[in-house]
Formats: C-alpha cells, structure tokens, sequence
C-alpha cells in the first residue's frame, strides 16, 4: 500500500525521536502546548497548577534519558535541601544561557515565569519553590545576553550587590572566548580569571555570608562549536573551577553533564547551536544544578 506523505513523516518522526540505544526522547515541548510566550501577563504565568505542569514536564524530560553517573552521584545527596533561611534571596547570574530571554520590564518581581525567563534558573526556581513553599523563598534571574565577566562588574551593584543574595548563581564564561574568536573582544583566560577574581572579591567584601555557586562554562561540539575552540574553551573551564576553590564557592561542573548527555541523545538534541541549551539541555541543567546546590554551605 501506498504511505500518504503524513505517514511517513510520522513514521520518520518515530525514529528521530529514538537515540542511538533505541530509547524514545521527550516529545518536543512545542507539542505539548507549553512554548513560552513573553506577551503573556505575568501575573497569569505562574499559577500554581501550571507550575507544577511545566516544572513536571520539564525535568522529567532530562530524567527520560538520564543524566549520567555524575548527575546521580549528586541526586543522591538530596537535590533541594538547601540550608538557607526563611525569606532567603536567590540570584541567577551570567549571560544568553541565564537570560533565556526573560522579561527584564519586570526584573523587580521574584519568583514569576517572565522575569525568570525560560530556561535552567525559571526550572531550577519552580522546583525550590515547590519543594520548599514555606520558606517563602524570593528568586531572581539577571542574567544579560553578550555578557562576559567585566560587564558583570560593570552592573553588579545593582544587578547583585543592592539585591543581597542569601545564595548567588553565576554561569559567565562563554562569550569570552567565542566574542575573542569572533574578534569583536580582545580577551584572554588570564583576563577572564583575573575579572572573575576581582568581581567576587568585591561581592565578599559586600555580602561576606553570601554563598557562592560557580557554575562551569560548556560548548556542546555541534552548531558554532568547532575546533578553533579547542584548547582554549577548556582553559577557561579549567580557570571557573580554580575560582570556585578560591572563594569556597560550590562548583556545578556543566561540562561533565554534557558529556554524559551526549550518550544519550546528539549534541543537536542539547544545544542546537553548541551553547544555547534546548529544553531538554535546560531541563536537565536544572536538575543538576539542584543536585549540587544542595550542598551550598
């Protein structure tokens, strides 16, 4: 029998859908109705009922293919038991991949889909606001697409400083070595490290009880990743764990997600680009990143 062309499409989506062991991947978000749409009010966007739907659907996408042995050593630790106090401040800081384009008209409001954007920070927020709805937790992402670490300096009082965070979030990094590729920066890893020093030096002068939480920077070898930036990227990767250790900040190893990831699923399925994570990179960043912030001292 003749396949109409709307069978084999859906037979070809079938196998798309499978990775290299035969295990289905999560249905695409666009299908479940749940793109984020940035004109809609934000006080209608985070209803408690859609809350628990999103976030839901969201990690349980990254837990369909699993996140490899780093991801559930950390799990094991309990992944939201975070020692902070009762109205605690919670701040996501960096660049496009915190950003992810939230609504920066309402930055000011805590804990609201828009302001928080749609990726790792919003999933990250929806499940400490779950698991803790007593704590009264207030959150907030001011992340910037472009930045790398000196315009974080350049903003940080009132991006950080005035906000004075129980716990601070940073994932920076990236942009200053691809902007240095692109040779629109003229940026070195000694430069990098050297900012990134200066910066929380300054926050730890401001907010000496602050925990810290220093995420790694990570490509994904696919899209605008390609060998040029290899050595250098791991310089840098190499350079944000240095940093960590020096300011006893918690170290969310990105990179080594990825790479289990990617055992899983291609490079194309968590970051189209190499470093915008989609849904699925971003559902699963969140739960690491949960996983290894509940070890915050």
């Amino acid at each position: 029998m003749k396949k109409s062309k709307k069978m084999a499409s859906a037979e070809g989506k079938c196998v798309a859908d499978r990775n290299s062991a035969g295990q289905r991947l999560p249905e695409p978000l666009s299908n479940r109705g749940m793109n984020h749409d940035p004109n809609r009010s934000a006080d209608t966007n985070l209803t408690r009922r859609s809350f628990i739907m999103t976030s839901g659907a969201l990690v349980g996408a990254a837990g369909i293919a699993g996140l490899g042995p780093h991801a559930a050593a950390a799990e094991q630790r309990g992944r939201t038991k975070l020692p902070l106090p009762k109205d605690a401040v919670i701040l996501f800081q960096g660049d496009s991949i915190t950003d992810a384009g939230r609504d920066r008209a309402q930055a000011d409001k805590p804990n609201l889909q828009s302001p928080m954007g749609s990726g790792y920070a919003w999933i990250s927020a929806t499940s400490l606001l779950l698991d803790h709805p007593q704590q009264n937790f207030r959150i907030y992402n001011r992340g910037i697409s472009g930045n790398k670490v000196f315009e974080l300096a350049q903003r940080w009082d009132v991006d950080c400083l005035n906000l004075k965070p129980d716990l601070l979030s940073i994932l920076i990094g990236v942009n200053d070595l691809w902007h240095s590729l692109g040779g629109t920066y003229q940026g070195t890893v000694e430069i990098y490290e050297r900012d990134y020093r200066a910066l929380l030096e300054r926050t730890r002068k401001a907010l000496p009880r602050t925990r810290l939480i220093i995420c790694e920077p990570f490509v994904l070898r696919c899209g605008a990743v390609n060998e040029k930036w290899f050595p250098a990227f791991d310089t840098y990767r190499t350079s944000a764990r240095e940093v960590a250790r020096a300011f006893d900040a918690t170290f969310v190893p990105f990179q080594s997600m990825f790479d289990d990831l990617i055992t899983y699923a291609p490079p194309l399925h968590w970051a189209k680009d190499g470093v915008h994570p989609s849904p699925y990179g971003a559902a699963a960043m969140a739960h690491f990143w949960l996983a290894h912030v509940s070890q915050a001292r």
